[in-house]
């Protein structure tokens, strides 16, 4: 099984599933191994591809949840909160709204790993 967080909500994608594309959000992708284990990702957002025995996820950013370091997303979730809080062009608005939504999503993959174990 693979469970990823698509647009619409999080998905679960079992072995022969149907054919499917979608944009994902940032956030924890969890692949089941076997035998109860299951291998955690963050992605930065995205695009999943389902064939009926491939899954591909086509991300800017993927990282292995063990590699993910609370202190700089921290930092950038701080630095983003600053930036929209002062007058901004609305480009930076934007990029400022993106990079606290992927803070955000990197915190939210650290604490779901610390309640795994």
């Amino acid at each position: 099984m693979v469970y990823a967080p698509a647009i619409l909500g999080e998905i679960g994608i079992a072995p022969r599933h149907s054919q499917l594309i979608t944009r994902l959000n940032p956030g924890d992708v969890r692949v089941d191994v076997g035998g109860g284990q299951l291998e955690h990702f963050y992605v930065s957002g995205g695009i999943i591809e389902v064939q009926p025995h491939v899954v591909t996820i086509l991300a800017d950013t993927a990282l292995r949840a063990h590699d993910l370091d609370e202190s700089k997303a921290l930092e950038a979730k701080r630095r983003a909160e600053e930036a929209l809080s002062s007058k901004l062009a609305q480009y930076e608005y934007a990029k400022a709204q993106a990079e606290l939504l992927d803070a955000v999503a990197q915190l939210r993959a650290i604490e779901r790993l610390r309640k795994k174990y």
